[in-house]
């Protein structure tokens, strides 16, 4: 049984997370955390292994993850909730490819079931998260601060 050394380590970790407070830059969102904290992950279990040999779906499953982030980070900087809600879909969609690219990885062999589950566990989690910020987006009057 695979198992990686990020998966029982404390938060401790990860001591850059931060609680939602007041949000001045993207860097202050959880979803924008919780994706670097994804895509650290993905990059270790590319790193192990024959998944390391195979180049191409390494390219493909970073590429994906690290797109997850980066939207995240783009449509806040537009300074508006229209373009920052199609930001946030794409880096939702982002999401599933990622789950779509870690299903893959378990069907080849290049990553164990129980590594599997928690990758897709935390994918999940973050795709709901982008979507219950999608609809407080949506739910809310402020239109952004370059309208204001």
């Amino acid at each position: 049984m695979q198992r990686f050394k990020w998966f029982n380590e404390p938060a401790a970790r990860f001591k850059w997370l931060k609680k939602m407070g007041k949000v001045e830059n993207f860097e202050d969102l959880v979803i924008y955390q919780k994706a670097r904290v994804l895509a650290v992950h993905v990059y270790e279990i590319t790193r192990e292994g024959e998944f390391k040999y195979d180049t191409r779906f390494v390219q493909q499953i970073r590429a994906a993850v690290g797109s997850i982030s980066d939207n995240i980070a783009e449509g806040f900087e537009r300074q508006g909730n229209k373009e920052f809600k199609n930001f946030l879909y794409i880096a939702k969609g982002s999401c599933g490819e990622v789950r779509s690219q870690i299903q893959r990885a378990l069907d080849v062999g290049f990553i164990s079931k129980e590594t599997y589950i928690q990758l897709y566990d935390e994918a999940k989690a973050l795709s709901v998260a982008i979507a219950n910020f999608i609809k407080s987006i949506k739910d809310s009057d402020y239109k952004g601060s370059k309208y204001s």
